[in-house]
């Protein structure tokens, strides 16, 4: 493509993301994703979605956190599926990290709450994979009365 001249565009980065991210090779998307900032193309919501989804799928909830932030810093706003994402990354997480010191345990699903409570304040409509993410993790974690407490909003 460079070869001949032809530039890449967002969709293309994005599609170059999305590629490294289903392979298992975030790093790799990651550094795509920085590349981007420097060749004068700017990141748009699907390419922090896209690299966000690898993240947690990766079980790096954080370094999502991390770029969510960042997204709201460049003034882009994450919609329904970027909450979800990230709700659904921080039930992932527990299973790679299930309370060593009874800590931990909790951490997780009170950020997927706080992120929630952030997504209703800021008007974004949850839909039914964003409420069963919550409710499966509340379920989890044993939140048995928050996650019935859910379900009937």
């Amino acid at each position: 493509m460079i070869q001949r001249s032809i530039a890449p565009d967002i969709f293309t980065y994005n599609s170059l993301i999305y590629g490294f991210c289903m392979h298992d090779r975030i790093d790799e998307a990651k550094e795509m994703f920085d590349l981007i900032i420097t060749e004068n193309c700017y990141p748009d919501v699907v390419t922090y979605n896209t690299l966000i989804n690898g993240f947690c799928k990766s079980k790096r909830v954080e370094d999502g956190m991390e770029l969510f932030r960042e997204m709201s810093q460049r003034g882009l706003f994450g919609g329904t599926v970027t909450y979800t994402t990230l709700i659904q990354g921080f039930f992932q997480a527990r299973k790679q990290m299930y309370s060593h010191d009874g800590l931990c345990k909790y951490k997780h699903v009170d950020d997927a709450l706080e992120l929630f409570t952030e997504m209703e304040k800021k008007g974004v409509r949850g839909n039914v994979v964003t409420y069963n993410s919550l409710i499966s993790c509340l379920c989890c974690y044993g939140r048995w009365r928050d996650a019935s407490d859910y379900s009937k909003r």
